[in-house]
């Protein structure tokens, strides 16, 4: 005979399914009232006319979007280098941070100088000072080459950021562990490498996909230097006619690709809060 739950139990069902239904069917109503609000509001406005035709012009869109979204494919291009430079870069200095000893204090403090220095610094001075200062010193042998400084001023700037992460993913491990590992016989290198570092990373996956959210929309600030992405293609569609639309299909773009990463972010986050710190070091 299978199991059957009780009329209680029946019931409580019943309620849960009727306000989780009557939840649904009130933030349906507010979520249309509030956009035909806002579509009301602003299309009434007196400039609303003129802005649609310089932004939002749906056949300067059309024309726009071919050049736009090869712009966008170096974008993707320069992320996916530039993150995997800056993960390989960002642990380095993390563990180096880390280092115990006074043999180590002048390494803690150039990198903890490094990080402080390129936290501070504006992105955009940081592009500025290598697409434009280290060419025009004519070092013989080393690249002109736009795209390489401006990838180089992303992974400086942002390695900084992820060094931080990965030495608060370090340090949170509980210092028995290390210990426990040194008992066993294992090395620093070895316990670092196979206790501390799988546990760090572990736990600091989260905003480390947070800072590649925002290494996604930053990559289009190299633009300054005379790289021909997004941004780049739309100001070159936008110069021919003065009409805005490419920014706006530029924008779209990014957008389009920055969401499935911002929810494969918020799902990491739920399902490491789902099993908490325990099942980390487990």
């Amino acid at each position: 005979m299978s199991w059957q739950p009780s009329a209680l139990q029946q019931q409580r069902i019943a309620h849960r399914r009727r306000r989780s239904n009557r939840s649904v069917a009130i933030a349906l109503v507010s979520t249309v009232l509030i956009v035909v609000a806002l579509v009301v509001g602003i299309g009434s406005t007196p400039g609303w006319p003129r802005v649609q035709e310089t932004f939002f012009d749906p056949a300067r869109a059309w024309s726009a979007l071919p050049g736009v979204a090869t712009g966008l494919w170096l974008n993707v291009r320069i992320m996916i280098v530039c993150g995997l430079l800056i993960v390989v870069v960002g642990l380095t200095l993390a563990v180096l941070r880390t280092l115990r000893g006074p043999v180590f204090f002048p390494v803690r403090v150039a990198v903890a100088a490094y990080t402080d220095l390129f936290r501070g610094l504006p992105l955009l001075l940081v592009l500025f000072l290598l697409g434009f200062g280290v060419p025009a010193l004519r070092l013989r042998g080393v690249p002109s080459d736009p795209l390489i400084w401006g990838g180089a001023a992303l992974v400086l700037t942002y390695s900084a950021y992820v060094a931080e992460v990965f030495r608060a993913g370090i340090e949170s491990v509980h210092p028995s562990q290390r210990a426990a590992a040194r008992s066993l016989g294992l090395t620093y290198g070895q316990s670092m490498r196979f206790v501390v570092l799988p546990q760090a990373v572990r736990r600091v996956v989260p905003p480390l996909l947070n800072d590649l959210v925002s290494l996604q929309k930053d990559s289009g600030l190299i633009a300054v230097l005379g790289v021909v992405d997004a941004i780049r293609s739309a100001q070159i569609e936008t110069a021919t006619d003065f009409n805005f639309t490419p920014y706006v299909v530029a924008g779209v773009l990014f957008v389009l690709l920055t969401i499935p990463l911002t929810r494969l972010t918020d799902w990491v986050a739920r399902r490491q809060g789902w099993y908490g710190v325990a099942g980390a070091t487990t």
